[in-house]
């Protein structure tokens, strides 16, 4: 019983790490755009938050131990790095504007939009390919 309950015990711990490391990437994208930061601050956070959202990793996932390793380490350390750049007071106020954009409901129908935008990019981009290589 007392093994059940330390496992339940991490798990928890172990979400509750995930969900702030989710809300500290978004209070750094939006804090990215916040005059009161230098500008240095804003490149890395802006960096720091499209990596955490890129589906591209510098070391790709399928290779075992080292792809999830340099998520469980990189994203980590650049966030904690970028947040000591940050005023506490600033980071303060945007984790909570980030807590509140977690909240909102999603829109599935922004969604389907953005889905069906890529889809014409890429056809378009496959047409202009096609035309250039393909009349060789």
């Amino acid at each position: 019983m007392q093994v059940t309950e330390n496992l339940g015990t991490a798990w928890n711990r172990l979400r509750g790490w995930g969900r702030a490391i989710k809300r500290d990437v978004i209070a750094l994208y939006l804090a990215a755009r916040d005059p009161r930061l230098p500008w240095y601050a804003k490149a890395l956070a802006i960096a720091v938050a499209a990596y955490a959202v890129s589906p591209i990793d510098l070391i790709p996932d399928f290779i075992p131990v080292l792809g999830y390793l340099d998520d469980a380490l990189l994203l980590p350390l650049g966030i904690y790095l970028v947040v000591k750049m940050i005023p506490p007071e600033v980071m303060a106020e945007y984790r909570i504007r980030a807590a509140t954009v977690q909240q909102k409901p999603v829109s599935r129908k922004a969604a389907i939009a953005v889905i069906c935008i890529w889809v014409m990019a890429m056809g378009w981009a496959g047409w202009l390919a096609y035309g250039y290589f393909g009349s060789e």
